[in-house]
C-alpha cells in the first residue's frame, strides 16, 4: 500500500481485521446453511480454545508450529523470495531432532541435548533448502518450482527411512523407538510446577518459548542488522539492491538457509515434545499455513505470533466444534480455515485501493473545510 495516501495502522491492522471479519462473516453463511447457529458456533470455538487451561495449552501448542512456518516465510519474503518448501523442510528438520535423540538420549541430560537438537533441526531444515536456493541463484530455477519439489522428496524420503531404517523390528507401523525421558521436551504443566503454579497437561511444551525467541531474533536480524538491511533492500529492488554493492546470489542462499533452519526448528515441537518419536505426517500441513500466517502477519514477528494465535484459535476450536456439533464435520472447519487464508491472501489487497480513495477522499474534504474556516 502507497504509505503516503494511507496511515501505516491501516495497512497493519485494520486491513487484516477487516479481511478476517469477511472471512468470518462467509462462514457464518456456511453454519447457517447446515442449521446452525453462527453464534453459538462461534462461542464454541471461543470457549474450546480460551476458555479452560487445556484448551489454551492445545491452542498455543498449535501456534508454536505456526510461529516456526511463519517466520521461515517472512525473512524468505523479505528478500523477494516465495520459500513454500517449510513442509519439506520441517519434515527434515524434525528426522534432524528424531536422529540426535535416538543416537545420544541413552547418553545425554537434556540440558546438553537441547542445543544439539536444536543445531540439528536448524542444520536438516537448511541443507534441504540449500539445493533449491542453489538453483534460484546460480541456475535461474523459479524458488517455488524447487521448493515444491522438494516437499514430495522429503515426504518420499521419509517414508522410505522410517520404513527400512529407522522402524523397530517385528511391528507393522512405521514409527521409531519412543525417546529416553531424558530427551523429551518439558512440557508447560512440568515448566509451570517448577515455579509451583498448577496448568492442566497438554501438548504445549518448551518450544513455544523457543519460537517466541526466534520471533525476536528475527526482528533484530531484519530491523537491527545491516544483513535485514540487504535483505529488505533485496526485496524491495534487486537491481537497485544490486547497484548499491549487496552481493545478490550470496544473499539468495544465506535467506534461503535462515529460512529453511526456522521451518526445520518446528520439529522441536512435533517431535521432541508432543510425539516423542519419529513418525510420518507430523508435519501435517503447518508448512503451507505459515503462508497464511505470514501474510496475515504482514511480514512482522509481532503480526505473525497474532495470526498464529488465530490459526491456533481455528484448529483447537475448530476440533471442539466438530465434537460439539454431529451436522459439523472437520472438512467444514477446514473451509472455514480456507476462507480465512483466502481473504488474508489471495484476496489482501481486494480493499486496498476502495480504502486509499476513501483516505484521499477524507483527506481533500479535511483541506478544504480547513480552507473554508480560514477564510471565515
Amino acid at each position: 500500500m502507497n504509505d503516503s495516501k494511507t496511515p501505516a495502522w491501516v495497512n497493519v491492522i485494520l486491513l487484516p481485521l477487516v479481511n478476517i471479519f469477511f472471512a468470518f462473516a462467509f462462514s457464518a453463511i456456511i453454519f447457517v446453511a447446515v442449521d446452525v447457529n453462527p453464534l453459538e458456533a462461534a462461542a464454541v470455538m471461543i470457549k474450546g480454545s480460551l476458555g479452560y487451561q487445556e484448551g489454551v495449552g492445545y491452542t498455543l501448542y498449535y501456534a508454536t508450529n505456526f510461529i516456526f512456518t511463519g517466520l521461515a516465510v517472512a525473512v524468505a519474503f523479505s528478500a523477494g523470495l516465495f520459500n513454500i518448501g517449510g513442509e519439506g523442510q520441517a519434515y527434515l528438520g524434525g528426522l534432524g531432532v528424531g536422529l540426535a535423540c535416538l543416537g545420544l538420549d541413552h547418553a545425554l541430560p537434556f540440558w546438553a541435548l537441547l542445543p544439539i537438537t536444536m543445531v540439528a533441526s536448524m542444520a536438516f531444515g537448511a541443507l534441504w533448502a540449500l539445493i533449491p536456493a542453489y538453483l534460484q541463484a546460480y541456475r535461474g530455477s523459479h524458488i517455488v518450482i524447487t521448493t515444491i519439489m522438494f516437499n514430495f522428496i522429503a515426504s518420499a524420503l521419509m517414508v522410505y527411512l522410517m520404513v527400512n531404517v529407522l522402524k523397530l523390528d517385528g511391528q507393522m507401523a512405521p514409527v521409531s523407538r519412543v525417546f529416553e525421558q531424558s530427551a523429551i521436551m518439558p512440557m508447560f504443566h512440568e515448566i509451570a510446577a517448577w515455579f509451583g503454579l498448577s496448568f492442566s497437561e497438554s501438548p504445549m511444551n518448551l518450544s513455544f518459548f523457543i519460537a517466541l525467541a526466534c520471533c525476536v531474533l528475527v526482528w533484530i536480524l531484519l530491523w537491527r542488522t545491516r544483513w535485514g538491511y540487504a535483505i529488505r533492500a533485496m526485496g524491495s529492488s534487486p537491481t537497485a539492491a544490486e547497484y548499491g554493492g549487496i552481493n545478490h546470489k550470496k544473499l539468495v542462499i544465506i535467506v534461503m538457509l535462515i529460512s529453511g533452519a526456522l521451518s526445520g526448528m518446528l520439529g522441536l515441537n512435533e517431535v521432541q515434545g508432543y510425539g516423542q518419536q519419529l513418525k510420518l505426517d507430523f508435519v501435517a500441513g503447518y508448512g503451507f499455513t505459515g503462508i497464511a500466517v505470514c501474510l496475515i502477519g504482514r511480514n512482522h514477528p509481532v503480526g505473525i505470533i497474532l495470526a498464529s494465535l488465530l490459526f491456533g484459535i481455528l484448529y483447537q476450536g475448530g476440533a471442539e466444534l466438530a465434537f460439539d456439533f454431529p451436522n459439523i464435520d472437520r472438512e467444514m472447519i477446514q473451509v472455514v480455515q480456507a476462507l480465512v487464508v483466502l481473504f488474508s491472501g489471495a484476496l489482501a489487497l481486494m480493499l486496498v485501493k476502495p480504502t486509499e480513495r476513501l483516505f484521499v477522499f477524507w483527506d481533500r474534504k479535511k483541506k478544504s473545510l480547513g480552507k473554508a474556516e480560514a477564510e471565515a
